[in-house]
């Protein structure tokens, strides 16, 4: 018959291998095979892949590069990963033997006239104190699985800024050349419109036109010089946004963006994969996932508070003392465990596990929304891409036929054989069809941004995120 002491042993093994709450297992959700706009192929691994070298602008490639190094909001991520990685450690450590020492000294005496004691009294004693809370029931494992969840899902979340910071940044850019685009414009539309106005003046001391012919070529250079500032307004506010972005101050980039360049137009398209691609590519997926396994964890570590726990515990404190030339040690020492036995808490404990059971269910929620709206972005980014496009091919070819109507007009108003009013409404619409093209071209930009964004393409292109303490366990 085995005796109780030898079977205890055996009896602390298997109920250290048992684990409370449910395991974590990677959600499923059902999504379409293609996206009714895009191809049947997936689209692999994009996140290491760079898309914005498509626009063929070495500025632009420029900000990207320093800014992924820079920008504030990237690196408040990254010191998020060194914080959950230091609550790995301190999750796993209450499981960990605990050992504990201290010491002290003491003189004492007695001075006066009613002293009794002529000698002093030295007093040495120090201690050593151990503990060991046996994780019978996973609660500590549980916990630490959860922690080690959480960083995973900060390391996520770091990709998430990388990712957001690349929106942001190339947005800003297009929308400084946008303005930039639009303050040539409206400079190339003033000097046709003082062109007219002079030649206006011309006819009416040759007497072929009226005052009321020249108040209205006046009107029209005015609107046109009213229009000016609120162009060169935009163009400081997105170039003050692109410094920010980049971690620099606001006017910094103000003289170097002066210099000009050409709108940003992608030089070729992106394979948009298949919905399922966006579960492997898509860091804020990953962090819902993450962020759902850390709330499963945590039904673990509730469960276990309604099972006894079992602390082993032991002190030794030596003792020295020396009085009137006498030395003597004393030691004293004790050791057992201690059983911890939860009978009636209020159902605190079962409201701990309720909750812990809500976030889990919460976090599926928010796992499987995120994944739906991620499709959403890249199902709207294909369409608007599409349409947007043939939008713009409409009006180059507009811009084009107006501007021969504006020749063609201003010829023959020159010869006598047409009105001003032909030459200012031929110009009226050169200038709305050369804005709205710009308007559209800068769509089509931010289009293009989009669909790799809501793909999760190029947020490693430059690595992955470097944390400037430990590394990922």
């Amino acid at each position: 018959m085995v005796s109780f002491r030898s079977a205890a042993p055996l009896v602390l093994l298997l109920l250290s291998s048992c684990v409370s709450g449910p395991n974590h297992t990677p959600p499923q959700i059902d999504l379409p095979q293609k996206f009714n706009e895009g191809g049947s192929g997936s689209a692999g691994d994009v996140t290491a892949k760079a898309w914005w070298p498509a626009f063929n602008d070495r500025r632009l490639d420029a900000y990207v590069e320093q800014g992924l190094s820079q920008n504030l909001t990237v690196l408040q991520a990254i010191e998020r990963i060194t914080a959950a990685e230091a609550n790995v450690i301190s999750a796993g450590a209450g499981s960990l033997p605990q050992l504990a020492a201290d010491a002290s000294e003491t003189l004492s005496g007695q001075g006066g006239e009613l002293r009794t004691q002529t000698s002093t009294l030295s007093s040495a004693s120090g201690g050593l104190s151990a503990s060991w809370l046996l994780d019978l029931f996973g609660q500590y494992r549980r916990a630490k699985e959860g922690a080690l969840a959480s960083l995973d899902s900060a390391y996520a979340t770091a990709d998430v800024a990388r990712l957001t910071y690349l929106s942001n940044v190339v947005n800003a850019y297009i929308d400084v050349r946008y303005y930039q685009e639009r303050l040539a414009i409206a400079r190339k539309n003033l000097t046709s419109r003082r062109e007219t106005l002079d030649l206006t003046k011309l006819q009416l001391e040759a007497g072929a036109a009226s005052r009321l012919d020249v108040v209205q070529s006046e009107g029209l250079v005015n609107s046109t010089l009213a229009d000016i500032p609120g162009f060169d307004k935009g163009f400081r506010i997105s170039a003050h946004n692109l410094a920010t972005l980049l971690g620099l101050p606001a006017e910094t980039l103000i003289a170097e963006l002066q210099k000009g360049g050409r709108q940003p137009v992608a030089r070729f398209s992106t394979k948009a994969g298949v919905p399922a691609d966006l579960i492997r590519n898509r860091p804020d997926i990953r962090a819902a996932e993450r962020d759902l396994a850390a709330a499963v964890a945590q039904i673990g570590v509730a469960e276990a508070d309604f099972y006894p726990s079992i602390t082993l515990g032991g002190s030794i404190s030596p003792t020295l003392r020396n009085m009137s030339g006498t030395n003597g040690w004393l030691t004293t020492w004790s050791f057992g465990p201690t059983l911890n036995l939860p009978i009636f808490t209020g159902g605190a404990l079962k409201a701990n596990l309720t909750t812990a059971e809500s976030n889990a269910r919460n976090a599926y929620l928010a796992w499987k929304e995120t994944v739906l709206g991620a499709v959403q972005d890249v199902a709207d980014a294909l369409a608007s891409i599409k349409r947007d496009a043939e939008t713009v091919t409409a009006l180059r070819r507009t811009v084009q036929s107006y501007e021969e109507a504006l020749r063609l007009s201003t010829a023959s108003y020159r010869d006598g054989a047409s009105s001003l009013l032909d030459v200012l409404d031929a110009q009226r619409s050169v200038s709305t069809a050369q804005a709205s093209l710009a308007t559209a071209v800068q769509q089509l930009a931010s289009d293009y941004v989009a669909l790799n964004v809501a793909m999760g393409g190029g947020y490693a292109a430059t690595g992955p995120v470097r944390v400037a303490t430990t590394t990922k366990p």
